[in-house]
């Protein structure tokens, strides 16, 4: 039943009025009813305005309405016949009801355990023809070169601590923050970091600490709010599941918060001194690409890495990120690389090597312009003593003689001593004619 009244119109009540009522004349039972012809005609005669709603508060309605056993005690039973239920309402009919609330909540879900990194592929990639050759050079001309890695890498942060776990937990967080940030930015905000702690980088400290302190320390780096968090968030579980110490897998590693394949390789080669893997950042991914060491071109560093990690001797694993980050920081770089400094080109053992013009001096340049500028002046000063000396007496043959000579001489003087000018045949052979 619905809960919603009407009010009755002033024109349906004046209707009913207008109603006359008489027995019915062949059964007393019924009782007839006639319009009244006087009260239909007034009704006409004023015009019908629409009726109106009445609003009722719902504490009206659920005191007024009888509730719905009293209307009826008969059952409902539907008519035979087809359902006339539209697509919607049989949807909505195939829903579940709510659960009560005195039952208890539903336990919330497990987290999904990450995927396990893959660390094989199913056929290893064969390797490039003297990749061994170009190893043994690339490593000579990293012998020669200092690069930013070598004094400021992640392994560089364990310096300011002596506690083990320290040392760990230093080396990991410098690999946390030098994702898309320079070593030299990344060592300093690892230094930073330390002293805001109060000296040393430990679980319990980083987990004291304000948010604020953290950001402030680090805020040079790419990415440092969400870096903040990172941080934070790893010191809570390494607190509540591993002991406060740095875990020693792969698996574990990449299940902490900001914690990629790369740094999880590295953090074990630097903290542990185990070798699982190969650390593949953008260096790594782009020189191993420029030489040619993979065929197809691979498009992600974890392609590279199963590349790699399929025919590099394993000896070799731990070796290769820091030799090949050197290398792009110094001569291979992303953007105009040093090819003319790097023996891969000029013996022929790059493919992507990049032939470089020498460049020709500003200076240079200037000084071949005006010994050529010169040498015109000089011919054009030729043919004129050659014409004067058809035309005019030999006194003013030599007039013209010391007038060309001063000329020709001032441009010499302008040339910086690079033109030479040599009068002596000019003159003989005027003298001659």
């Amino acid at each position: 039943m619905s809960g919603i009244k009407r009010s009755v119109s002033t024109r349906s009540s004046a209707r009913l009025t207008a109603m006359i009522s008489h027995a019915n004349p062949h059964n007393p039972a019924v009782t007839l009813f006639e319009l009244n012809s006087s009260a239909t005609a007034s009704e006409s005669a004023t015009p019908d305005r629409p009726a109106k709603r009445v609003k009722f508060s719902k504490e009206e309605i659920s005191d007024e309405d009888e509730p719905l056993s009293e209307l009826s005690d008969d059952p409902y039973t539907p008519e035979p016949g087809p359902s006339k239920l539209t697509p919607k309402d049989s949807a909505r009919s195939r829903k579940t009801p709510k659960k009560s609330e005195g039952k208890a909540p539903a336990k919330a879900k497990s987290p999904k355990k990450p995927k396990p990194i893959p660390t094989a592929l199913e056929t290893p990639h064969p390797a490039p023809d003297n990749w061994k050759v170009v190893y043994d050079k690339i490593k000579e001309m990293r012998s020669k070169v200092t690069a930013p890695v070598d004094t400021m890498g992640c392994d560089q942060a364990q310096r300011g601590e002596t506690d083990p776990r320290c040392r760990r937990l230093s080396t990991l967080v410098s690999l946390m923050l030098s994702s898309q940030t320079k070593d030299e930015v990344t060592d300093a905000a690892v230094s930073q970091l330390r002293t805001a702690l109060g000296g040393s980088i430990t679980v319990a400290a980083i987990i004291d600490a304000e948010d604020s302190t953290i950001s402030g320390a680090i805020g040079k780096v790419g990415f440092w709010r969400r870096k903040t968090q990172y941080i934070k968030q790893t010191a809570i579980q390494l607190r509540d599941n591993h002991d406060s110490d740095v875990p020693k897998t792969v698996d574990e590693l990449c299940a902490l918060p900001g914690v990629g394949p790369k740094m999880a390789f590295l953090a074990l080669q630097r903290a542990w001194n185990l070798n699982h893997g190969i650390g593949v950042d953008v260096h790594v991914h782009r020189i191993s690409n420029r030489l040619g060491w993979h065929k197809p071109s691979t498009k992600t560093p974890e392609e590279t890495r199963l590349n790699l990690q399929s025919w590099l001797p394993k000896e070799l694993h731990a070796d290769i990120n820091h030799l090949l980050v050197g290398f792009g920081q110094t001569i291979c770089a992303p953007v105009r690389p040093k090819c003319e400094q790097c023996t891969l080109s000029s013996d022929g053992l790059c493919p992507s090597a990049q032939v470089v013009k020498p460049k020709v001096s500003k200076s240079k340049s200037k000084a071949t312009k005006m010994v050529k500028n010169a040498k015109i002046v000089q011919k054009d000063a030729d043919k004129e003593e050659v014409e004067d000396a058809d035309a005019k007496p030999k006194i003013e043959i030599a007039f013209e003689e010391e007038e060309v000579k001063s000329r020709v001489k001032a441009v010499a003087t302008l040339g910086d001593g690079v033109a030479s000018v040599d009068l002596s045949s000019a003159i003989k052979f005027e003298e001659e004619e």
